[in-house]
This record gives structure tokens, C-alpha cells and sequence, in this order.
């Protein structure tokens, strides 16, 4: 699929890797749709791009507000997932029993909301006019190592991105028939606000535990990925790990 002139959608598109994504899209000539429920960055974001970049707020767990910045973009072609939270609570501990509502609620955002966007971008694809080669877009959803490593503490996440991982190729085979293809970054340790609140000692300790690059990981390398699986046709119904060798322990 080519970029240049191809109308994107980026869920969780106003930081972290989301916001990588939708500026290297943005750069390679894509028209993008922000998505987000932070306003202020969703707009702040659109406003320094520029021509060929506005902001929608979405709530991925909302099939309403998903369809609204669905249909705000001009003639569909790409879809990014990255909106995604985290809980950290054992299955059972000496308080108790794990918390179900935060359970439930993170697999509502991280799977169901992933499965929301793709369902309705997929759908607007389809009713799209395909490019020469027959296809009409590419999905592409976020995982995370979790989905095959998961730590202590980590059963609601761990489970929403293994459900995410889970649902890849089937999603890839019910789409074929229509042109239109799917595939999960399943990225390790990177670099996003979420580690960005962290002590440095703690930071240089998660990077340095990854093989090599010995580094925390950027979220230009998420959206370098993402761009190469828009761009290579032959990349379909497949996860793929982006952690440089990273194996995650227990704890």
C-alpha cells in the first residue's frame, strides 16, 4: 500500500507511539486523523503538522466517537491502533482476591477497543474501490511482549494483548477476501510517558536488561515498523516482536 496521498487513522495518536506513528505518516504523505481522548495534545499535535492532519476525540471503547474519526478520514487506506492502558495487581495477594472492574476494564479498552477500531475501520475499507494490486488497506494493531512474557502482576494486561495477538489472524483471514490486510506490533520496553515518569536509575536499569540495542526502545521505531508494514504487501496475519531480544523475567 502506498502512503503518499492514503487517508490514515491513528488510535492513541496524540503520544507515545501513537503520536510517532501519526507524525510518520504525516511525513510520508499520508493524510491523518488524529484519534484521542486527550484534546489538548490531539489538537496541539494536528495544529504542527499541519495541512493533511486534523484531530478527532475518540474513545476506542466508544463504537460512536470510533465511527465519527473513521468517517473523518478522506478515503481510508490505513488504520494504527496504539491507545492501550495498564494495571499492575497479582491474581490473589494478601489483601485478597485480584480487583475484577480493573480487570474488566482493561480488557475493555486494550482488546475491545482494538477490536472496535479494526472492525469499523476494516469496514470502511471494504467499501472502498481497491488499488491495483487488489488491496484496499492495511490494519495494523499493538500488542506487547507482555501478550508471550507476561510478568508478575501483569494477568489483565498480559491477557488483553494476548487476546489482541490472538484475534490477528483470523481478522487477517476474514479480511483477505476483501483486499484488506492485518498485523500486531507486539513492541518490548520503549520509551513512552508512561516510562517517562520514571527515576532515571530505573529507566537505564530496563534498558540496559535488553540485549541489544541495550537501550530502551523509541517510538520511531515502533512507527518505522508500522510503515513497513503498510509498504510490504506480503506482511499479513503476523505479530511481530520489536524488543531486540528481549526475553522479560518473572519480575
Amino acid at each position: 500500500m502506498q502512503i503518499d496521498g492514503s487517508g490514515a487513522l491513528v488510535a492513541g495518536g496524540a503520544s507515545g507511539l501513537g503520536e510517532a506513528t501519526s507524525r510518520a505518516l504525516h511525513a510520508a504523505g499520508a493524510r491523518v486523523v488524529i484519534a484521542d481522548l486527550n484534546e489538548d495534545k490531539g489538537h496541539a499535535l494536528a495544529d504542527e503538522l499541519g495541512e493533511g492532519a486534523a484531530f478527532v476525540r475518540a474513545d476506542v471503547t466508544e463504537p460512536d466517537t470510533v465511527q465519527a474519526a473513521v468517517d473523518a478520514v478522506d478515503g481510508l487506506r490505513i488504520s494504527v491502533c496504539c491507545a492501550g492502558i495498564g494495571w499492575a495487581e497479582r491474581t490473589a495477594h494478601k489483601r485478597g482476591p485480584h480487583q475484577l472492574q480493573p480487570f474488566e476494564t482493561v480488557i475493555r479498552v486494550n482488546l475491545i477497543g482494538t477490536f472496535n477500531v479494526l472492525r469499523l475501520s476494516a469496514a470502511a475499507m471494504s467499501a472502498s474501490e481497491p488499488v491495483a494490486s487488489g488491496e484496499r488497506g492495511v490494519c495494523i494493531n499493538t500488542a506487547s511482549i507482555a501478550a508471550f512474557d507476561g510478568q508478575i502482576g501483569q494477568i489483565s494486561y498480559s491477557a488483553s494483548k494476548g487476546g489482541i495477538v490472538g484475534m490477528t489472524l483470523p481478522a487477517a483471514r476474514d479480511l483477505a477476501s476483501q483486499g484488506i490486510r492485518v498485523c500486531t506490533i507486539a513492541p518490548g520496553t520503549f520509551d513512552t510517558p508512561l516510562l517517562g515518569n520514571l527515576p532515571d536509575p530505573v529507566r537505564d536499569a530496563l534498558g540496559a536488561a535488553i540485549p541489544f540495542p541495550s537501550r530502551l526502545g523509541r517510538p520511531e521505531e515502533y512507527a518505522a515498523l508500522a510503515l513497513h508494514i503498510v509498504e510490504n504487501e506480503m506482511l499479513n496475519g503476523e505479530v511481530i516482536r520489536l524488543d531486540g531480544a528481549l526475553r522479560m523475567p518473572p519480575k
